[in-house]
């Protein structure tokens, strides 16, 4: 009995040291033939979480796979990758960055190794560079240990509207029209089965979030090219799996309330102060983040509209 003890509680001792502890789980799911989706943790990054609080997605196609961002660390990667083996004995041919927020791309340097080629838009790989280091420092200091291994990697090629590749009797359209979230935002359509990963251009069940880098009239017109595709399902960069009308309440009326709300506040000249105390955004209340993203977003909203 006391032996018994005594090994339980060594286990439970070992498992809480560095880099002992589980790792994070990525479990994929088939939302088409060929088509599979991690779905991400919906609050914020944490070391529990490994940074990966996002969607990403990986295609299978007779002569090779095609991952949709590449994680948010080396180590994150490198799960990515196990859970791809486990699908199909395919090699990684390609890596789309769909943009240049963190989860979607300090991943690269893992793939690079394995040989990948990596793809992103220009202005992605522009705000790569340019954020890049304060990312990575960023990762360091939550994750520790678990972003041991991570580098900054750039994309092998760029593109500037689209760029078309055809593997294995499948299709994929990498879309880029204004960006958003981030400048450098993408969409990866698959006609074949009509699923849009939409990046950070959709979030569902959680607020979005404007971050300094966002541009919201730019986030809208990207929003509405991604419609007139027409997805059957979309894979957001927040949140489940949905149809376009779920992506049109929970990003797109989000972003007109905002800026609907600010242009008359602007119009009238209130001052920010004034104008983020009249924007009532309680019918977006029930999605994860709100108290902590409406003030912010709010404000930044105002700030861009008062120099456009």
């Amino acid at each position: 009995m006391l032996t018994d003890y005594l090994t339980k509680l060594i286990l439970c001792v070992l498992l809480t040291l560095p880099g002992l502890s589980h790792a994070l789980d990525l479990r994929f799911t088939e939302i088409a033939p060929g088509v599979h989706v991690f779905i991400g943790e919906m609050s914020g990054r944490t070391y529990a979480n490994e940074g990966m609080n996002a969607n990403t997605g990986f295609v299978v196609t007779k002569n090779g796979v095609v991952v949709i961002d590449s994680g948010s660390s080396y180590r994150v990667a490198q799960q990515i990758h196990a859970a791809i083996r486990r699908a199909t004995k395919q090699p990684v041919k390609y890596v789309i960055n769909t943009g240049g927020q963190d989860h979607r791309w300090l991943g690269n340097g893992y793939f690079k190794q394995q040989g990948a080629t990596i793809i992103a838009n220009k202005k992605a790989i522009d705000d790569m560079a340019a954020r890049g280091a304060e990312q990575l420092a960023g990762l360091k200091r939550d994750l520790k240990e678990r972003s041991d291994g991570t580098v900054i990697t750039l994309p092998d090629q760029s593109f500037d509207q689209e760029k078309t590749l055809k593997l294995g009797g499948t299709e994929l359209r990498i879309i880029h029209t204004f960006g958003g979230h981030t400048p450098g935002d993408s969409v990866v359509w698959l006609p074949q089965s009509r699923v849009l990963f939409s990046g950070d251009l959709v979030y569902v069940d959680r607020l979005l979030g404007v971050v300094p880098v966002s541009n919201t009239k730019n986030w809208l017109a990207s929003f509405e090219a991604l419609e007139k595709l027409a997805p059957k399902q979309i894979v957001p960069g927040h949140g489940n799996v949905c149809d376009l009308a779920k992506a049109r309440r929970d990003t797109k009326d989000y972003l007109l309330l905002l800026r609907g709300h600010m242009k008359t506040a602007l119009d009238k000249g209130l001052d920010l102060q004034r104008a983020i105390d009249t924007l009532d955004q309680s019918r977006f209340k029930s999605l994860l983040n709100y108290d902590a993203l409406k003030g912010s977003n709010a404000n930044r909203t105002y700030l861009e509209m008062e120099t456009e």
